[in-house]
């Protein structure tokens, strides 16, 4: 049975080998088999395919002499090895060469045909036949010449590790080493012939171009490598069309109307002979010569576009051309094909027919002109002078395809010596063997390259002094990338993605700002929660205790504010936290702006009302009148004004928006794009005047009675704040990413807790745990003790000057009194179980004691005790024998009734 069934597959395999694949071939034996895809034939015959019929082949038309010279090149240079002495000593290279009809679809044909002869051959049926006919298995494949055949070609072969040389397919996309395995090629990459397109066009300053590209795996890669190349040079392109053999004539003629009517006078065209000749006939047919071509490599020298018809459309087109080569001994190779010699390759035949536009005996051909369905052709003997004859064939000044195909079949000879020569122990295989060269298979081609390829994550770097062929491997720089072997340069990764550590592909970037989940945001969160928290504990207390003394004598409805405002500012922090959006980054520096001027108005105010009622020298009735609340809600709301309109001013002309900065590796930071530095600047230093301002009031009215403003407290605040913000600039110019978010919250939250704790916490404590001092005895006490000092230190004032005068009036020697002045007002000098308080002042020499006792009966009326030389009269007056100085005291005196009413 096991028998039987490799008879089958013996008897089978012959069958394929002799049917499979396409009927016209080059073939030659040997004990090396190498495969050749070459376009004999431009195209195939278009025909309307019939799906309820069996598939039939289609038929290759219109003979290519360069192609046909290009195949000749590979048994050239094959007869040449088998010739050598130096190469492959007894052993005999053979070839399989088809027709690929520039087709990918012919060109899959005949790769099948070295696929499946492979796999014949590697069931190994020696041991149970003796196959006198046995074809060798196909090692290597030359070919294909177009980038579109090559791609699918290259796709089937190396899923079987065939390797696979090209002489002519210069798409870039080919380079990928991941994708096409197997592929080589002696023809440079479309990259540089990109390159140097658009250096002409930069060079002759032309800026309005068309481009044109063959719709194939040549034609789109190269155009897309030229368009990036033109747009980093500002030139611009009119029109983007694409090409190909297989249009019909009416999408021709729409292109040629439309390139016609373009005003640009310079086509870049990155197509093959065959896809661009039907556009040249019709604009030859037009008679469109006011044009200027640029011609890739692949129809610049091509025999269907250099014809005498077409000169006066594309004469002075500037193309690209492979670097020539020199072959010895090829022309006379050339010259020397017959039909009659060269039986086994049946591509003479049709080539000695077209040359000489005739019929062999026994052609296929003849029987169709005798049908009629040609036209008549005569017969020819095989033995005409092919040298009388010019064609593109014997064209063979400039070497180009030719010499690229010539110079593949040697790569792959002086691999298979390197295989021959292999020394056991010294292999590239397995524990160092070698491969036998009688059975070599198609995935053993030795390596023979100055240097080692470029693993993923580098790039091919030049060495100095050095041909191209070596090179050193150069990591990528950071955010670039490469994810292929041997890669010529790195790519750069998009704007929201970095390298990873190799290199070989790029990630996305991490987002960052200022969030709610991470410890950083959540303790900046707590901390404004518990700013407004206290804020409104306190708020509460004065609510609570609105009509004691303490809270009558702050303001209080300048204090409510003032609480109000800071709940504000505690609450302007938290918009800086969470991700950036266009509405929070509007909102969040006016919020922090207009709270902060809030409060610094209202300390403000409170502080210059209290200095200014106690430096007036009488309080009527019309002070009291613009001393009251509306002017000082009149004040307040004037310059809260003021920064209002700086933060329209600002959002109307460059509001703030959410920005993702991509300048920092690895991470993307979305912050806050201000819109305009100088309104930022404007904002704070209008809040930093106004903190100033109240500096200086504060400053000024610290010797006030410490139950007016706390003026001390109010100058510590007021430093915290310009400490606070004076540290803020330089750190907010220094950070970046959401740190700059940061540092504002600190500073907002820092200067919050200042003025919080500054102003209001002493008072809190008195309230709660001090209440004894939460009297209107103890308000006026000290309020009265302060008008006695400065009506005594007026009169020391008085007196020293008088005796100053007097003795130098008089001459007298004696000595002045001293002129210090003590007031203590601490609880051991007040007599608080009488309901009695009395300041003790030592004035001079002498001492005066002040008694001051309060009536709740009438709160309206004050009664003074004064011992020495000051009296009281009944409706509250002080008399003092100086004029000037009791009115000072009864100044004072009218604050603090003044104060205590409210």
């Amino acid at each position: 049975m096991r028998l039987f069934l490799y008879y089958l597959i013996v008897m089978g395999s012959s069958y394929v080998i002799s049917t499979y694949g396409p009927h016209q071939r080059a073939q030659m034996t040997g004990d090396i088999l190498l495969g050749g895809l070459f376009p004999i034939h431009f195209g195939v015959a278009s025909k309307d395919q019939d799906l309820a019929a069996r598939p039939q082949s289609t038929q290759c038309v219109r003979f290519n002499f360069r192609g046909f010279r290009w195949m000749q090149a590979m048994i050239f240079a094959i007869e040449e090895i088998n010739n050598s002495s130096d190469l492959l000593q007894n052993i005999t290279l053979g070839y399989r060469i088809f027709d690929t009809c520039n087709t990918v679809s012919k060109a899959l044909e005949a790769t099948l045909s070295f696929v499946a002869q492979n796999k014949i051959d590697s069931l190994n049926l020696d041991e149970f036949c003796n196959c006198t006919d046995h074809i060798p298995s196909t090692i290597a494949v030359v070919g294909a010449a177009g980038s579109a055949v090559s791609t699918a070609v290259a796709n089937l072969l190396g899923l079987f590790y065939i390797p696979q040389i090209s002489y002519a397919s210069s798409s870039r996309l080919l380079s990928n080493k991941n994708q096409y395995k197997s592929f080589m090629r002696t023809i440079p990459t479309d990259e540089y012939q990109a390159t140097a397109m658009a250096d002409i066009i930069e060079h002759f300053q032309w800026n309005w171009v068309i481009a044109v590209a063959s719709d194939d795996d040549y034609g789109r890669p190269g155009i897309e490598k030229f368009e990036k190349e033109i747009e980093e040079r500002d030139i611009c392109i009119h029109l983007n069309e694409l090409i190909s053999q297989y249009f019909e004539y009416h999408e021709i003629r729409a292109l040629a109307d439309r390139i016609e009517n373009s005003t640009a006078k310079v086509i870049v065209v990155f197509a093959g002979g065959p896809d661009i000749e039907p556009l040249i006939k019709e604009m030859v047919r037009r008679n469109i010569t006011d044009r200027t071509w640029l011609a890739s490599e692949a129809w610049a020298s091509s025999s269907l576009i250099a014809k005498p018809e077409y000169l006066d459309v594309v004469g002075g087109t500037i193309g690209f051309a492979l670097r020539a080569g020199h072959i010895p001994g090829f022309r006379e190779f050339l010259q020397r094909v017959q039909p009659k010699k060269d039986s086994h390759n049946e591509f003479v035949r049709e080539f000695w027919e077209e040359t000489f536009n005739c019929y062999l005996e026994d052609s296929p051909r003849v029987q169709e002109s005798e049908n009629g369905s040609t036209s008549f052709r005569p017969l020819c003997t095989g033995e005409e002078d092919i040298t009388s004859v010019e064609t593109p064939y014997l064209d063979y000044t400039h070497l180009r395809i030719s010499y690229n195909a010539y110079v593949a079949v040697y790569s792959i000879a002086h691999a298979l010596q390197d295989i021959f020569t292999c020394t056991p122990g010294h292999g590239l295989f397995a524990n160092n063997s070698c491969a036998d060269i009688k059975k070599i298979e198609a995935w053993q081609v030795p390596f023979s390259n100055c240097s080692e390829d470029c693993e993923p994550g580098t790039r091919k770097g030049i060495i100095d002094s050095m041909p191209t062929c070596c090179f050193e491997c150069t990591e990528c720089s950071d955010g670039e990338f490469s994810n292929h072997r041997d890669a010529s340069v790195c790519t750069k990764c998009p704007n929201n993605s970095w390298s990873n550590g190799n290199h070989t592909f790029c990630f996305l970037k991490e987002i960052e700002y200022l969030s709610w989940t991470e410890p950083f945001g959540i303790a900046l969160a707590i901390c404004a929660v518990v700013g407004i928290i206290l804020t409104a504990f306190v708020m509460g207390v004065f609510i609570r205790f609105r009509n004691t003394p303490i809270v009558k004598a702050t303001n209080r409805e300048l204090s409510y504010v003032l609480l109000f405002s800071l709940i504000c500012c505690f609450s302007s922090s938290l918009v800086f936290i969470g991700e950036p959006q266009d509405w929070t980054c509007r909102l969040r520096q006016p919020a922090f702006g207009i709270s902060f001027v809030l409060c610094i108005s209202c300390i403000l105010v409170k502080t210059n009302r209290v200095l200014l009622v106690f430096e007036a020298k009488i309080p009527t009735s019309l002070h009291r009148k613009w001393w009251g609340l509306n002017l000082q809600f009149l004040l307040v709301f004037l310059c809260t004004f003021v920064q209002v309109m700086i933060c329209v001013v600002w959002l109307y002309n460059a509001p703030p928006s959410s920005y993702r900065n991509h300048d920092i590796d690895e991470i993307i930071f979305i912050t806050c794009n201000e819109g305009s530095v100088m309104a930022l600047g404007f904002l704070i230093g209008y809040t930093c005047l106004l903190a100033a301002i109240c500096f200086f009031f504060a400053f000024k009215s610290r010797k006030l009675p410490e139950n007016f403003t706390e003026a001390k407290f109010i100058t510590f605040s007021m430093l915290i704040f310009f400490i606070v913000w004076i540290s803020f600039i330089p750190a907010y110019f220094s950070t970046y990413g959401k740190f700059v978010s940061a540092v504002e919250v600190i500073a907002i939250l820092a200067s919050s807790f200042g003025l919080l704790a500054c102003i209001f916490f002493n008072k809190v404590y008195i309230i709660l745990f001090k209440p004894s001092r939460n009297t209107i005895e103890e308000v006026r006490c000290s309020t009265a003790a302060h008008a006695f000092k400065v009506a005594a230190k007026a009169t020391l004032k008085q007196s020293t000057a008088s005796r100053k005068k007097s003795g130098s009036i008089g001459g007298s020697s004696a000595s002045t009194p001293s002129s210090s002045i003590s007031l203590k007002t601490n609880g051991n000098d007040c007599d608080t179980t009488s309901g009695k308080h009395r300041p003790r002042v030592s004035f001079g020499s002498g001492t005066v004691t002040l008694s001051l006792s309060f009536e709740e009966s009438r709160r309206s009326s004050l009664i003074i005790t004064a011992y020495g030389d000051l009296s009281l009269t009944q409706t509250g007056e002080l008399t003092i024998l100086d004029s000037k100085i009791s009115e000072l005291f009864k100044v004072s005196l009218e604050a603090s009734h003044l104060s205590t009413q409210q």
